[in-house]
């Protein structure tokens, strides 16, 4: 699936490679390497912000960190276990662990944020203490799965990546009124005859997909820059949830080619760029539309 979608891109991508600016980034647009890097960062980006709009529409932005936390987990079992896959090992620990999490807030049983944060502190424990007793501690490759390492994308983590693009782009244009209608108000949507709980796990095993498709580009310390940030900018200048979704995806391609363009001209990591430059574009976004709305749109903008 990967060599079809990198053959159909490249041409595309070394035709637009001159009036790429840089010393370095260029590569990402020429070598099949970094060109794989650069559509799965991509493909990751959409779906992050598509999630993410959802999330903090359900005052959930902090489910990200914690599956990804989780997911860290299920990565360090991987590797002192000697496993040559270890994003499926996080695939398996976050899909459970969201439906724990769901579960555990459904009935009531425990809050959301602290299910969440329960998961999140011990996971990264457990993560820790494996790798320190069987890993080998805290290696490089290691350090590229917790900040994000666009190194650590091949062929096969690229066919995974696509899988989870494509199951949640239909996931979501599918469910997307039932989505929508739970997050604003479950009862409601209850009352209405959908399937409130049924919607709301499966959304929560997707939320768990696109995290785990993102450790690779973020590392699991910095899912948050793509999957909340982003989304959370987005709502500075938008008035629907629509036009959120779509400001999303341009604030989340522009963290996200920053990101890459200063990482690789500094030769910092993937993750922590881009993890800084989409709070530097919030503040910017959030700056201004605050200084606007006073000062055109306030009661004296008529004067």
């Amino acid at each position: 699936m990967e060599h079809i979608l990198v053959s159909i891109l490249s041409p595309v991508m070394e035709m637009i490679a001159p009036i790429i600016p840089g010393e370095f980034f260029p590569y990402f647009f020429t070598m099949e390497m970094f060109q794989r890097s650069l559509i799965a960062s991509i493909l990751v980006t959409i779906t992050a912000c598509l999630i993410g709009s959802f999330l903090l529409l359900r005052n959930l932005a902090l489910i990200g960190d914690g599956l990804a936390h989780v997911s860290f987990g299920g990565i360090a079992i991987a590797i002192a276990l000697g496993s040559t896959a270890p994003l499926w090992y996080a695939l398996i620990f976050s899909v459970i662990s969201s439906v724990i999490i769901y579960e555990l807030q459904s009935r009531e049983i425990l809050s959301g944020d602290a299910s969440i944060a329960i998961f999140l502190t011990g996971m990264l424990g457990l993560g820790l203490v494996v790798l320190r007793i069987w890993g080998g501690g805290i290696t490089t490759d290691i350090e590229g799965y917790m900040f994000g390492s666009l190194l650590l994308v091949d062929n096969q983590s690229l066919n995974l990546i696509i899988i989870i693009f494509i199951i949640t782009l239909i996931s979501i244009f599918a469910l997307y009124r039932g989505l929508l209608a739970i997050s604003l108000d479950s009862v409601s949507a209850e009352v209405q005859g959908l399937p409130v709980r049924h919607m709301g796990l499966w959304f929560s095993i997707l939320t768990a997909l696109v995290v785990v498709s993102m450790v690779k580009i973020t590392g699991t310390l910095l899912a948050t820059a793509l999957l909340v940030t982003p989304a959370a900018t987005a709502q500075q200048v938008s008035r629907s949830f629509k036009t959120s979704l779509i400001w999303s995806q341009v604030f989340g391609l522009i963290t996200l080619f920053l990101g890459l363009y200063f990482s690789a001209e500094k030769s910092t990591g993937s993750g922590s760029m881009i993890a800084l430059v989409s709070v530097i574009i919030f503040a910017v976004v959030a700056i201004t539309a605050q200084v606007y709305k006073n000062y055109f749109q306030g009661p004296n903008s008529a004067k």
